[in-house]
């Protein structure tokens, strides 16, 4: 089955230019229905729109005041968003952090910088076939 490009997706990231590249990274892959957010603090009121139902979130890890790892922590308790594809974003590639992550429900995990084929690779290991 083919992915839905016109899915909603929430990217959050603290660093605008960050938010900027990961955009036209996903608008290149066709991905354009994109929503942003500046921290976890920010995503999670996003997340709480009933309006809006979000069918990705991509977050940076290290943000204040409430960092990606805490999101997702809050998303997996959340029964509207328990299930989404969340892949975090980060420049540390200690293997701790991809363990920490990993048990707190993230679907998968890119190391910065990266550039359109990895972050394809990312989105068809969550979505399937791009």
């Amino acid at each position: 089955m083919a992915v839905d490009k016109s899915m909603p997706i929430l990217i959050v990231d603290d660093y605008k230019t960050m938010l900027k590249i990961v955009r036209n990274l996903l608008s290149q892959l066709g991905f354009n229905n994109v929503d942003e957010a500046t921290d976890g603090t920010m995503a999670l009121q996003k997340l709480q729109n009933p309006e809006k139902t979000f069918k990705l979130i991509i977050s940076d890890w290290n943000m204040e005041p409430m960092s990606g790892l805490e999101l997702l922590k809050q998303v997996r308790v959340d029964e509207r968003y328990k299930a989404v594809p969340f892949i975090m974003v980060t420049a540390e590639s200690k293997p701790e952090n991809v363990i920490i992550a990993k048990k707190a429900g993230v679907n998968n995990y890119i190391i910065k910088p990266f550039n359109a084929q990895t972050l394809k690779d990312k989105l068809t290991a969550v979505l399937g076939p791009i």
